[in-house]
């Protein structure tokens, strides 16, 4: 399973409005270099993998992504992302979640595949996000 991992900037960027994770686009970007979670700020940060062969630079988007709060615990949920390999893809190893609507892309986290992996042509990679808990719980 991979390690989710927050950017100390969502923190920032959500407590003063910036984000709203109800409405916004939420797009997946991949890299297969380690972001670092105290300095990387926006997705011009992120060295994302190369354009093409089933990659679009900028990633893609979370479907139907809406925030809820139940009992103090916030919880933001969306449809998985699929990636389909047209060709080579890779390598990534870590899947990198950012807000698309707000001004300069602010990067909200990311999750870490302990390796790194290269799709071969026809094959799919699913950034599978956890149907009890959400894509991420705030409390």
């Amino acid at each position: 399973m991979a390690s989710f991992v927050k950017f100390n900037s969502f923190i920032e960027k959500l407590g003063r409005g910036a984000i709203n994770l109800n409405s916004d686009t939420l797009k997946v970007a991949l890299t297969n270099t380690a972001p670092t979670v105290a300095t990387d700020d926006e997705l011009a940060d992120i060295t994302q993998i190369a354009n093409g062969n089933g990659y679009t630079t900028g990633g893609t988007a979370v479907g139907s992504n809406a925030y809820s709060q139940t009992s103090g615990t916030g919880k933001l949920t969306g449809n998985d992302v699929v990636f389909t390999a047209s060709g080579s893809m890779g390598p990534f190893r870590y899947a990198v979640l950012y807000d698309d609507t707000a001004t300069g892309d602010p990067l909200i986290a990311y999750w870490d595949y302990g390796s790194s992996v290269t799709l071969a042509s026809g094959e799919t990679f699913t950034v599978d996000f956890d149907a009890t808990n959400g894509i991420l719980q705030l409390s």
